[in-house]
C-alpha cells in the first residue's frame, strides 16, 4: 500500500540514537553507527522521531510500504517490558529488594497520598459563586467575572485509570467519561462539554503499555454506573482505548448506554 512513512537520510544521521529513544513502537534500530527504519510494519507515520533528531535527518515519504500493524508492536511492547523487568530484578542487591518489599508493604498499608482518592462538591462551588444582579453593583460584576473564567469540572481524584480504584462511592450512580490523555489539550472546551457532570478516567494505551480492559470491567461491573462515554483522538493508538473500554462494557454483562466521540488533531469533533 501506499502510505506516508518516515524516510531517514544515512548521510545527515550522526549516530546519537535520539530518534530509536523517541520511537516507542520500536521501528528504529542503530546499526553500524547510524539509524535505520528496520521494521516498516511498526511504523505508524506519525513522526515522534522527528522533533528529536538534531541534523535534520529524517523526513516524511509517501510511498509503498507495509501496513502499520499495531498488534504486532503491542507484542513487541509486552515482550521488551517483560525482558526489561526481569534484568532490572537480576541488577537488584539483595539489600535493594528488601528496601523494595518493605516500600511495597508500606504502600499497601498506608497507600501514596497522591493517589488517595477524593471527590470534589462542584455543586456547592457554583452555588456559592455571587449571582450577578443579587446585591448590588459588586455581587454582579464578582459573578459575571467568575463565569467567564474557565474552571475545573474534575469531579473526584486521581484520575489516571491506573491509579483509580475499582471500588469507590464516586461511581455509584456516575456517568463515566473514559478519555484519552491528549484529548483535554486538543479540544479546548474539554471541561464544559465532556467532564461536567461525569466521573473522568484518562488513560495513554501507547504509553501505559497496557491493557486497561480488565480493569475497566471491575469498575463497570462492580459499581451502578449509568453511562459511558469515550473520547478519544483521532490516532490509531487510540484505538485501544475505545477497544478496551467496548471489551469491559461487554465482560461487565450489564446493558448501559455508551458512546464514542473522536477529535481531531487539530482540536475538531469528528464524529
Amino acid at each position: 500500500m501506499i502510505r506516508k512513512i518516515i524516510h531517514i537520510d544515512e548521510e545527515k544521521c550522526n549516530g546519537c540514537g535520539l530518534c530509536a529513544q523517541a520511537c516507542h513502537e520500536g521501528a528504529i534500530d542503530m546499526v553500524d553507527g547510524k539509524a535505520r527504519l528496520v521494521r516498516e510494519n511498526f511504523c505508524d507515520g506519525f513522526g515522534d522521531c522527528l522533533p528529536n533528531c538534531p541534523t535534520g535527518a529524517i523526513t516524511f515519504e509517501e510511498r509503498e510500504a507495509p501496513a502499520y500493524d499495531e498488534a504486532a508492536v503491542k507484542e513487541s511492547q509486552r515482550k521488551a517490558k517483560v525482558q526489561r523487568t526481569a534484568g532490572e530484578e537480576q541488577d537488584m542487591t539483595e539489600n535493594e529488594k528488601r528496601m523494595m518489599q518493605e516500600m511495597s508493604q508500606h504502600a499497601a498499608g498506608q497507600g501514596c497520598p497522591g493517589s488517595r482518592f477524593m471527590m470534589f462538591d462542584r455543586m456547592k462551588e457554583e452555588n456559592a459563586v455571587p449571582q450577578a444582579g443579587a446585591g448590588g453593583t459588586g455581587d454582579a460584576a464578582a459573578g459575571a467575572a467568575y463565569e467567564a473564567k474557565p474552571v475545573s469540572r474534575l469531579n473526584q481524584w486521581p484520575c489516571q485509570i491506573k491509579l483509580l480504584p475499582t471500588k469507590a462511592p464516586f461511581y455509584d450512580g456516575a456517568k463515566l467519561l473514559i478519555a484519552a490523555d491528549c484529548t483535554a489539550y486538543a479540544y479546548a472546551n474539554m471541561h464544559e462539554e465532556f467532564m461536567r457532570g461525569r466521573i473522568t478516567l484518562i488513560g495513554c494505551p501507547k504509553l501505559d503499555d497496557i491493557d486497561y480492559s480488565e480493569k475497566l470491567t471491575e469498575i463497570i461491573a462492580n459499581n451502578e454506573v449509568k453511562s459511558v462515554m469515550i473520547v478519544r483522538m483521532e490516532v490509531p493508538c487510540c484505538g485501544g482505548l475505545q477497544r478496551a473500554a467496548e471489551t469491559a462494557l461487554r465482560n461487565s454483562g450489564k446493558f448501559i448506554p455508551w458512546q464514542v466521540v473522536t477529535i481531531s488533531r487539530d482540536g475538531r469533533i469528528l464524529d
